[in-house]
């Protein structure tokens, strides 16, 4: 299992993104989560099989129709991170 933190910036809030993203991920089949982040970008941690993590970081480049992705910084995770079961949405931190 690939777990990983990705961090967009861009117009990334008030578009959709975070449901979109979860979305994706859901469809893949990887868990984790995902919240937006009071700097005005959104963080999702992302787990799962490698080839499944990569088509979440490589959605996360273009995000939905109405967002405007400027950088996704993505950071592999350790494994003693705590991932939960399915795919959340968080509060903004």
């Amino acid at each position: 299992m690939r777990t990983v933190t990705i961090t967009v910036t861009g117009r990334v809030q008030g578009v959709g993104f975070r449901w979109a993203l979860r979305a994706e991920a859901q469809r893949l089949g990887t868990r984790g989560w995902v919240r937006n982040q009071s700097d005005g970008a959104v963080e999702a941690l992302v787990a799962g099989d490698p080839d499944a993590v990569e088509g979440v970081i490589a959605w996360a480049h273009e995000g939905p129709p109405s967002s405007r992705v400027a950088d996704v910084d993505v950071l592999e995770s350790g494994e003693s991170v705590d991932v939960p079961e399915g795919f959340e949405i968080r509060e903004t931190v």
